[in-house]
């Protein structure tokens, strides 16, 4: 597939770098010289200097012959005018825009997206990602990472193991006798620093990050397996009421459980504008570092803090001083995969990666075959592939252990007619169903052929 990228910031860099490394025919384009010639000596792309909207710029790219561009610029504006100049001169198939400007974003203009308008095929909104994966967080506070599959009815739960799990020293085949009527599996663990996908007979240990699929009735009975206490979050207090900010708390004014929410912008502007946006929850006005905002804001009896502002250190800063001051639950907000391994030390529970939300959403609309949902893990070391199969699939019509998966590779849930299967070795894989695979990122492409669709489908 020939796909043309236009910025090369942290996105793009990071979509490139997926699709290149699964021999696609990647050129990334960027106003900044230096963070093309950046893409193309490091990746294996090609890197155009100039501006992506401008049509001689997106001709030097290929755009005669592409079939995709994504357009991800830091300005809105100029990733619109992108896909219209993709449309309108080079008839490129399929366009994706990331736009952030929550107008934009409005349902009630969504008609401005249709081909005789503004021809984007996919419009991707990184804060609308981001709130929601806050949202996923907060509803499991004992994991450090959640995801949602298969129509809401599946989650991914990413669980620290302590020295006090009561299954720690058990082969996994072992945990499947014991909870056999759990619908839950372990699909990948992280040790020392290194993601694996487990065998039968591995064995857990204290100290690993482990990644569970589980039916979403069955969540809590997972926790509590893995030595983990569930418990509702009734009072939570946002630092930073940006757009995610301000996303977050009205989501949380809708939601049915009635949690109290409390917001700290420190912008007196815009902090005026949420109290003006939002209707039961408290802003104030100060920095979420200051010990007396913070006791303001009654964080001692916070379950939990979420902090949102757009510095990664602040962002760590702030949510220790809120753990510090009795906050039960720190979520931190990091889009610098290299700082992840300071949260342990620092002991903030979970952390929010917006560029790996972004990217996840951008690589669903990318793949082939029926995919229906993509998740990325850690600094894109693995994916979680939710995908329909059809009859033309290799993997139509077989046993699973009759499918010669990669080493990296677990099948984490199946679904048939509506009902989330716990996958056996005996479990059919037919026409229809949705499987939901862990793949580390060496093992993508062996998965994308099992799911891709022959092109006799057509």
């Amino acid at each position: 597939m020939k796909i043309i990228i236009c910025g090369a910031g942290q996105v793009g860099w990071q979509i490139a770098r997926h699709l290149a490394g699964e021999k696609n025919d990647v050129t990334v384009v960027d106003s900044n010289p230096d963070l093309a010639r950046r893409a193309a000596e490091t990746l294996d792309v090609q890197g155009i200097a100039g501006h992506a909207s401008w049509p001689d710029v997106l001709e030097r790219a290929g755009a005669r012959d592409a079939d995709m561009i994504i357009a991800a610029t830091h300005s809105d504006e100029v990733n619109m005018v992108t896909c219209q100049v993709a449309h309108s001169i080079f008839e490129i198939p399929r366009k994706i825009a990331r736009l952030r400007t929550r107008a934009y974003l409005d349902a009630i203009y969504a008609d401005l997206y249709r081909k005789d308008h503004l021809p984007i095929d996919v419009v991707i909104s990184p804060e609308k990602e981001v709130a929601e994966a806050v949202l996923q967080r907060l509803a499991a506070p004992a994991t450090f990472d959640t995801e949602g599959f298969m129509d809401g009815k599946a989650q991914l739960l990413g669980i620290a193991l302590d020295e006090d799990c009561p299954v720690l020293n058990t082969p996994l085949r072992q945990l499947s006798d014991l909870f056999s009527t759990l619908r839950a599996i372990v699909v990948g663990v992280r040790r020392e620093g290194r993601l694996f996908a487990p065998e039968p007979a591995d064995q857990l240990f204290a100290d690993d990050s482990i990644y569970v699929f589980a039916h979403v009735e069955d969540v809590n009975r997972t926790l509590e397996i893995f030595g983990k206490a569930t418990k509702k979050q009734e009072r939570v207090v946002l630092i930073g009421c940006g757009n995610v900010g301000l996303a977050v708390a009205q989501a949380l004014e809708r939601s049915a459980d009635r949690v109290r929410v409390k917001v700290i912008e420190r912008n007196r502007r815009r902090a005026e504008e949420a109290a003006d946006a939002l209707e039961r929850t408290i802003v104030l006005n100060g920095d979420g570092m200051d010990a007396e905002i913070l006791e303001e804001a009654d964080i001692a009896r916070a379950d939990a803090v979420v902090v949102l502002t757009d510095d990664d250190k602040t962002n760590l800063l702030a949510a220790v001083r809120a753990k510090q001051a009795g906050a039960r639950m720190a979520v931190a907000l990091v889009n610098d995969p290299t700082l992840v391994p300071l949260l342990g030390a620092l002991d903030i529970d979970a952390y929010i990666n917006p560029r790996a939300t972004t990217v996840s959403s951008i690589l669903r609309h990318v793949r082939h075959g029926r995919v229906r949902a993509i998740y990325s893990i850690g600094d894109a070391e693995a994916e979680v592939i939710e995908a329909q199969v059809l009859s033309t699939s290799p993997i139509a019509g077989r046993l699973v252990r009759e499918i010669a998966f990669p080493g990296g590779v677990l099948v984490g849930a199946v679904m048939k007619g509506g009902r989330v299967l716990r996958p056996t070795g005996d479990l059919r894989i037919e026409e229809g169903d949705v499987i939901a695979l862990f793949t580390l990122a060496a093992d993508v492409p062996e998965v994308e052929r099992l799911l891709q669709v022959s092109i006799d489908f057509f």
